[in-house]
């Protein structure tokens, strides 16, 4: 199974080359080489396999045992691509199945031990640069000691260095084989040596490996060579210039506004110089995404729209036939979908016509022969406002929706953290194949062969169980994401923060203060995002027991929190180094989560539910629902709104207004302690009890009030003028009121 689930993430990369996640990367990924062609042994490309045999000897001298099946192998692959034309090895492997990268030597040699010579000769053929493979060959024949081929063959000083540093480097053993491995994987299919391993031509081995190679499980879609890429950096083979890590390397630098406009290819060199400067004078005031935002409004929406309707339009005056049409054609997306927020669009290009219209007072020589009547009229804008009134009543439902799904979904992680925190506290304790019970379930112990070493060593090995099917968890992935999906949902529903905000916590953001009387206060300090101004949250008992939580993981073992970068999405940036809460391990390295990476977790987390739970079934919580829920919360248990929004960083009361939702209940509920906050302001003998006359005299106005044609509206203990009228002079007034 696993076998076809790594062919279909294959084939959905290779069909779908847009699906790569980091489309823009800071390296330019390329192995255009200038080195000629690279032989560290001579060009053996036409030798005859005994000229291989005693090169490989000398290269290779030792074990005896290895060198007589690797010579066995040699001779039976030459043998197998004689039988294909060519005039030298790399032409005949080409002809071959080996070079259609669909065979592994071993299934040729039919495995065993047959099979074991048929790949040793593969890995002599390849260090000694006898035949160059292309990535995917490499990869089929899962060459694991490749690099001790490989070294010995190129006797490179360079080489030998990065080996000397990735032994001393602070990997593990795992990581270590494969740093080795990807550099002298990349050396190979580039056909280059040491020297000429460049930030472009290894981050074009990592894209390779990612769209070519199956893998599966947690590995689906992830690319390789991080710990090479921090070894090659530290040790100096990499410019100072180049990024210091695989995966900065991998994110978007930002765009400079030129690139912003020439990526939507406006034809006119005019409107492209009016876009442009456009953008250069709203750069002091609009941040990173907000500018790109503009841009694609602007210049992709609107004008290249207008151009695809009137190809001759050469400046801004749009006729209303041509506004209309565009118009319509922007409602629909282009993946077909209706486009629900029609101001992301209309407002940009209002505001774009209105600037030059105002910048043209001041500057009538840079923008005045640009000015003309905005096409988009304000009756749209009064459209887009009703329309806005729609969403706001959706996000209520939302909100009115989750509410009651909230505390099923906080059982659910906390439960869930409780199951796998007992299971690793067991599992800990156990031996090698000890079988323990818990709720219930039969857990069996099991160590692998890395495992048994690092006891040896006196260092902790990993926690694996196998379940009553049969199944291998690794139960300290299991409990560590367990965890922190129960920070996430915790910190969010106690703190409701922006998600930006949250990745963005740190060990800093926990503070205290002292009030006169003495008592202490925890405080969490939310870094300027969104409003661009920092503010202060009181801390609850059960959201300072989740963020002491967070550090005490984070710090086991007397460590301090890592200090790590954090990389910003919307203004694609990184932050300087810090003790960013928030982190995680991924293989070697620590990183921040991601704000996509979050949102994904709660999805996951509500399609496991809605597996037990039908309320579930098509529902899940958006980080953004999380302070929507907290600020209802906080609104309807009577906390003033101003406070809320103190609270919730929101600058206007009208944006805390659309974030709570009101329930009926609520209306009354405060209303009937409006009241009684009233009634205990005034006198008692105000409020006297109700005698049993004048509870009948009240019920008896109401009875009185009723005449032929309805209900008077009288105020109490007046009279009516309706009680002895004459029914013809009522008719006669509707008749003449229903002419009028």
């Amino acid at each position: 199974m696993n076998e076809r689930r790594a062919e279909r993430a294959l084939r959905l990369r290779r069909d779908q080359p847009g699906s790569v996640r980091y489309t823009r990367p800071a390296v330019v990924p390329t192995f255009d080489i200038r080195e000629p062609a690279h032989f560290p042994r001579g060009d053996l490309r036409r030798a005859d396999v005994e000229q291989i045999r005693t090169v490989a000897k000398q290269v290779w001298p030792d074990p005896a045992s290895r060198r007589r099946s690797r010579d066995r192998g040699l001779y039976k692959l030459a043998a197998l691509l004689t039988e294909h034309p060519g005039d030298t090895w790399q032409q005949r492997w080409d002809a071959s199945p080996l070079g259609s990268e669909q065979v592994a030597a071993r299934v040729l040699g039919g495995g065993g031990a047959v099979g074991t010579e048929y790949t040793q000769g593969v890995q002599t053929l390849f260090a000694l640069r006898i035949v160059r493979p292309t990535l995917a060959a490499l990869r089929i024949n899962q060459l694991t000691i490749y690099p001790q081929y490989v070294v010995p063959a190129e006797n490179d000083d360079g080489l030998n260095g990065f080996a000397a540093a990735v032994s001393a480097a602070a990997l593990s053993d795992h990581f270590k084989r494969w740093a080795l491995f990807d550099v002298c994987a990349a050396m190979t299919i580039h056909g280059v040596s040491f020297a000429y391993v460049t930030p472009e031509s290894f981050l074009h081995y990592a894209f390779e490996t990612r769209e070519t190679t199956p893998r599966t499980g947690l590995h689906v879609g992830k690319y390789v060579g991080h710990s090479a890429w921090q070894v090659l950096f530290a040790m100096g083979h990499f410019p100072p210039s180049a990024p210091p890590t695989l995966r900065n390397a991998l994110r978007a630098p930002q765009l400079t506004i030129e690139e912003m406009v020439d990526r939507y290819e406006v034809a006119d060199p005019r409107m492209r110089e009016l876009f442009v400067a456009y953008l250069h004078r709203r750069y002091p005031d609009v941040d990173y995404s907000g500018l790109l935002a503009a841009a694609y409004a602007i210049v992709k929406l609107f004008w290249n729209g207008i151009i695809e309707i009137n190809p001759a339009q050469g400046d801004l005056n749009v006729s209303q036939e041509v506004y209309q049409q565009w118009h319509r054609s922007v409602v629909v997306r282009e993946d077909g979908e209706q486009r629900l927020d029609m101001s992301a669009v209309l407002s940009p290009v209002r505001a774009f016509y209105f600037d030059l219209q105002s910048w043209a007072v001041d500057e009538p020589a840079m923008w005045g022969h640009w000015v003309t009547t905005c096409p988009v009229p304000r009756s749209t804008m009064n459209q887009i406002g009703r329309a806005k009134r729609r969403v706001r009543e959706r996000v209520h439902a939302t909100v009115r929706t989750l509410q009651p799904l909230l505390p099923v979904l906080v059982d659910h992680v906390t439960a869930d953290y409780e199951r796998w925190a007992t299971l690793l506290h067991r599992a800990t304790a156990a031996a090698d194949g000890e079988a323990f019970t818990i709720g219930g379930a039969t857990f069996v112990r099991t160590f692998s062969r890395e495992d048994n070493r690092r006891v040896r060593h006196g260092l902790p090995a990993k926690v694996r169980v196998f379940d009553e099917a049969g199944r291998r968890i690794d139960v300290n992935r299991s409990e560590d994401s367990a965890f922190w999906a129960w920070a996430i949902v915790e910190t969010l529903r106690h703190s409701g923060l922006r998600i930006e905000e949250l990745t963005e916590l740190s060990q800093l953001s926990v503070r205290q203060y002292r009030r006169p009387n003495g008592e202490v206060i925890a405080l969490l300090v939310v870094a300027p995002s969104k409003t661009d101004r920092e503010r202060v949250i009181p801390m609850s008992a059960e959201l300072f027991h989740v963020i002491a939580s967070i550090i005490r993981r984070l710090t086991v073992g007397g460590k301090t929190v890592p200090m790590v970068t954090r990389f910003d999405t919307y203004d694609r940036v990184w932050s300087d180094p810090q003790p960013f809460l928030f982190q995680r391990h991924i293989g070697q390295h620590v990183e921040v989560m991601t704000t996509g990476g979050i949102a994904e977790k709660l999805r996951h987390l509500c399609q496991a539910i809605a597996e037990n739970d039908p309320r579930f079934e098509g529902v899940h919580f958006r980080p953004h629902d999380f302070r929507r829920l907290f600020a209802t919360e906080l609104v309807n248990n009577g906390l003033p709104i101003h406070i809320g929004a103190a609270l919730l960083g929101h600058l206007n009361l009208e944006t805390t207004r659309g974030y709570v939702a009101v329930f009926n209940e609520d209306v009354i509920r405060h209303y009937q302690a409006h009241l009684q906050r009233r009634r205990k302001a005034r006198p008692a003998e105000e409020y006297p009890n109700v005698t049993v006359d004048e509870w009948e005299e009240f019920q008896a106005h109401f009875d009185k009030r009723k005449v032929e044609l309805g209900s008077c509206g009288r105020p109490y203990a007046t009279p009516c003028i309706h009680e002895h009228a004459l029914l013809t002079e009522l008719n006669d007034k509707i008749a003449w009121r229903d002419a009028a």
